[in-house]
């Protein structure tokens, strides 16, 4: 019998995937204090490479060593030359030596921070407009970006495309979800600006086309291109899944090889398959709370209008349901995420028919199943601290792969979250600016 999920995908540039499943982004963290990769992604990406996915996506690679997702980002700042010479270089060609020892994809996720930058981490958060994200008093005010610094980004975003081809890097992708730059350029709660870059969908869309654009340039017809765009912001007022359909229509002019299907930001975290603020929310269909695949529902819609191949990431986590899938044509690749940073060899084992049904440890990942302290607490500072401890938990494993260790598998959120903010304060009193 055929195996959906071993089934290779050739891509419209031309590249061929061996397989249907992805290791998504996941931010890693991994990075010196000059903002490079380092020692401990050539180990982490050796084992998921070796674990069978026919594809991976790094974690945030930031065009902006000054406004970036976490401490440990890497960083290709072309303002910076210690961010492309021939040192960094060759970290990168590492890194992306060992992500592809097992004959798959490895792209690298080239992104912008925008508001969503820390306190710790950032100079001055930028942003479409001065509009704050007003989340644990974590985040400052952004500034707004002038019209000839949004140019300027977007030809760092494609330089940042063209040295990860030229360090071995074999495809990028253009993060255009989770609220990040690009995304809260999409929204109109975010960008509440006048001029060429806001008001219409058309023009709020206009720096993601044309980064879009930019890096395709550089890189070149034969080399991969994704764009990893929300399928809803699930904010009221925010980017619709009415405005992600018009954003395709619009991408399908510019010679995408996979668009990836995610949705949510800080304020509403769906990508962990969690909520925020209640007030705030947008109301999810009863239909996409039972489904396994957080967004799957959504992205039936999307390929009725979508030209390119596509990806869903999210809640995967059966060969019954990735399958179910790939059979409707909904998605044509699976996109992994936790499930990888406690079991790397998990895909490997998948399509070997060794096991049928992926880890799941965030189902036990809260404060308290029920209540006040639970994820569905109606108050905003528990489900954060169920959100960001679980969160940091899969970091955590994710680091003990990087340091050659096994995953430990018994720590609580509470602990977690701790050593989550512990780890990140200590590695921004770090940073060389």
């Amino acid at each position: 019998m055929t195996d959906p999920l071993a089934q290779p995908l050739r891509l419209p540039c031309g590249a061929q995937l061996p397989n249907r499943l992805c290791k998504a982004a996941m931010t890693e963290g991994l990075g010196d204090a000059q903002l490079r990769a380092t020692e401990r992604h050539v180990r982490l990406y050796r084992a998921w490479s070796e674990g069978g996915c026919g594809l991976h996506i790094t974690g945030n690679v930031m065009i902006d060593r000054h406004v970036i997702e976490r401490p440990g980002n890497v960083a290709i700042d072309t303002r910076h030359p210690p961010s492309v010479d021939a040192q960094a270089r060759a970290r990168l060609k590492a890194w992306s030596a060992a992500g592809t020892v097992g004959g798959n994809g490895l792209w690298m996720q080239i992104s912008h921070a925008g508001r969503q930058s820390p306190r710790y981490a950032t100079r001055q958060p930028v942003g479409p407009s001065a509009v704050q994200l007003k989340l644990m008093g974590n985040y400052a005010r952004p500034r707004a970006l002038s019209e000839d610094e949004i140019l300027a980004l977007v030809q760092r975003f494609a330089d940042a495309a063209t040295i990860a081809r030229d360090t071995g890097f074999t495809g990028v992708q253009v993060h255009g979800a989770h609220g990040y730059l690009l995304s809260s350029f999409l929204s109109p709660v975010t960008n509440q600006r006048t001029d060429a870059w806001g008001g219409s969908l058309a023009n709020r869309a206009r720096f993601l086309l044309e980064t879009v654009h930019a890096v395709r340039k550089a890189v070149g017809r034969d080399f991969p291109v994704s764009v990893k765009l929300n399928s809803d912001d699930f904010r009221k007022g925010g980017f619709s899944s009415a405005d992600c359909l018009d954003v395709v229509q619009l991408l399908n002019g510019e010679n995408l090889d996979l668009l990836e299907i995610s949705g949510g930001n800080y304020e509403q975290p769906r990508l962990l398959g969690m909520s925020g603020r209640d007030d705030d929310a947008v109301q999810v269909r009863p239909s996409t709370k039972v489904r396994e695949a957080y967004f799957l529902d959504y992205a039936a819609a999307i390929r009725k209008v979508a030209t390119m191949p596509m990806m869903v990431t999210g809640g995967f986590r059966t060969r019954a349901g990735m399958e179910a899938a790939l059979a409707t044509g909904d998605t044509d690749m699976i996109g992994l995420g936790r499930p990888l940073c406690t079991h790397p060899d998990a895909p490997r084992r998948l399509l070997a028919r060794e096991i049928d049904e992926l880890p799941a440890f965030e189902s036990r990942l809260h404060l308290r199943p029920r209540g006040l302290l639970s994820p569905a607490s109606p108050w905003l500072l528990p489900k954060m601290l169920n959100v960001l401890g679980a969160q940091g938990w899969y970091y955590q494993q994710m680091d003990r792969i990087a340091d050659g260790r096994a995953p430990q598998l018994s720590r609580g959120v509470l602990r977690s979250f701790v050593r989550y903010w512990w780890n990140d304060l200590s590695k921004a009193a770090k940073l060389r600016r």
